[in-house]
C-alpha cells in the first residue's frame, strides 16, 4: 500500500515568508529553504528580523489569512486523496497553518510549533523532531507503507531520499543540479502522470 508525503509551501500553497516580505517590505524575509539549506540558520535570521522590526505573530497570521492555495492545488489534493492517504509534512508551524488547512479541505498535517512570548512576539521555534520529514517516512515504512514523497526545497531532500519514490516539484535550478536523480514535475498534471501508475 502506498502513502504520499508532500511538502506544503511551494507545493500546495505559496511561500508564507515571501508573502510576509512583500507585505512588510523586508526583503531578507524572502529567503526560504530553497535558498538556505540549514534550517536553523534560516529561522534564526527570520526571528532576528522580526525582532528588529517589531513584528509579532499577528502580523504574520494577518498575511496568511489572505493567502490562497496555488492554482490547481485543491483539485490535485482531492484527486490524490481519492486514491490514497496523504500526509502534509511541513516545516511550517501550527500557529501559521490553520487558515491554509481550511482552504485545502483539512488534510492531515505534521509540522512544528512556535514559542510566543507574553507580548505576542515569536520568541523561538520548536521542531517536532530534528530531520522530522525523514523520520515520518521511516515511521510509515515501518508500518509497511510504500512512501511517495514530493517537495521542492533543501529541507525536503532527506524525505525524498528515504522514500521509495521521490519527486521534486518546481525546484530551483540549484537543487535540480545537486539532486538530478529525482523525477521533476512543474505542474499538477505532470505529478498525476508520475504518481498515477504507482497508485493503480
Amino acid at each position: 500500500m502506498h502513502i504520499v508525503c508532500t511538502d506544503l509551501e511551494g507545493v500546495l500553497v505559496p511561500e508564507i515568508w515571501i508573502h510576509v516580505a512583500e507585505k512588510t517590505g523586508i526583503e531578507e524575509l524572502r529567503l526560504t529553504t530553497r535558498d538556505i539549506a540549514d534550517y536553523d540558520v534560516l529561522m534564526r535570521k527570520r526571528l532576528g528580523l522580526l525582532d528588529a522590526h517589531g513584528l509579532k505573530l499577528k502580523d504574520i497570521t494577518d498575511v496568511i489569512d489572505r493567502m490562497d492555495p496555488l492554482p490547481g492545488a485543491v483539485a490535485f489534493l482531492d484527486w490524490l486523496r481519492a486514491r490514497t492517504q496523504v500526509i502534509i509534512v511541513s516545516d511550517t508551524y501550527v500557529e501559521f497553518a490553520k487558515p491554509l488547512m481550511a482552504k485545502l479541505g483539512w488534510p492531515t498535517l505534521f509540522c512544528n510549533s512556535l514559542v510566543i512570548d507574553g507580548a505576542g512576539a515569536i520568541a523561538d521555534y520548536r521542531l517536532r523532531q530534528p530531520d522530522g520529514k525523514r523520520h515520518v517516512v521511516l515511521a510509515l515504512q515501518s508500518l509497511n507503507f510504500q512512501v511517495i514523497a514530493m517537495g521542492d526545497s533543501y529541507n525536503d531532500i532527506s524525505m525524498l531520499q528515504t522514500a521509495q519514490h521521490g519527486l521534486l516539484f518546481r525546484p530551483p535550478d540549484t537543487i535540480l543540479a545537486e539532486y538530478p536523480r529525482f523525477k521533476v514535475a512543474y505542474d499538477y498534471t505532470a505529478v498525476r502522470d508520475a504518481m498515477g501508475p504507482l497508485l493503480e
